[in-house]
């Protein structure tokens, strides 16, 4: 479950900060918002379990439809959030390195990105302890973790079994939001707790 969650975070984040650039205002053509944050607003719109139906449908049970059903909506998540955090940066940066001759993507890169950091790596920490109590339900639809044995032990009314496994589950989640709140204020600092 914790994989499905983490391998499913890091590929939607990715794919989100790709698409994060041109969903930004105030840094990219009307057009390119308008086509990155339709775009955006599928993934986001689809809830979890309806991508792990399609994709259980698509490619069998197990942990592959999981995962690919995390970062599709880790990606409309996460992609609008990521442009938010851009367009709070300063445009006279990337102006700058556009002015003495970088490209649009330099200009992301080198005059954006430092900017947004602190806020995309919190967001996505966030993201990440979201993801793992999506993916301890998902095996409820055969995309593995360990939503699969709650579904089985609930349809056979083994009850010491499902408390077991929901007590798991909350102590696991908590553990998570532990660490990824002690992980945002090493990484971030002070910075991390304003944002979050």
């Amino acid at each position: 479950t914790i994989l499905i969650a983490y391998v499913g975070t890091v590929l939607g984040a990715a794919a989100a900060l790709l698409l994060s650039f041109p969903a930004a205002a105030t840094l990219a053509p009307a057009w390119s918002v308008a086509l990155s944050r339709r775009l955006l607003e599928l993934a986001r719109t689809v809830p979890t379990l309806v991508f792990a139906l399609i994709f259980v449908y698509a490619f069998g049970l197990g942990p592959l439809a999981g995962v690919l059903a995390i970062a599709l909506h880790t990606m409309g998540a996460l992609g609008k959030l990521f442009a938010e955090v851009h367009e709070n940066a300063d445009p006279r940066v990337p102006e700058a390195i556009r002015a003495a001759g970088g490209s649009w993507a330099q200009s992301m890169r080198f005059g954006v990105l430092p900017q947004s950091l602190p806020g995309v790596l919190s967001f996505g920490l966030l993201r990440l302890e979201i993801n793992v109590r999506e993916a301890s339900v998902l095996g409820l639809v055969g995309a593995g973790g360990i939503g699969e044995e709650l579904y089985l032990a609930v349809r056979q009314f083994e009850y010491p079994d499902i408390s077991a496994i929901l007590v798991l589950i909350l102590l696991t989640v908590a553990l998570i939001d532990q660490l990824c709140a002690r992980l945002r204020h090493r990484i971030l600092g002070a910075e991390a707790l304003r944002v979050a």
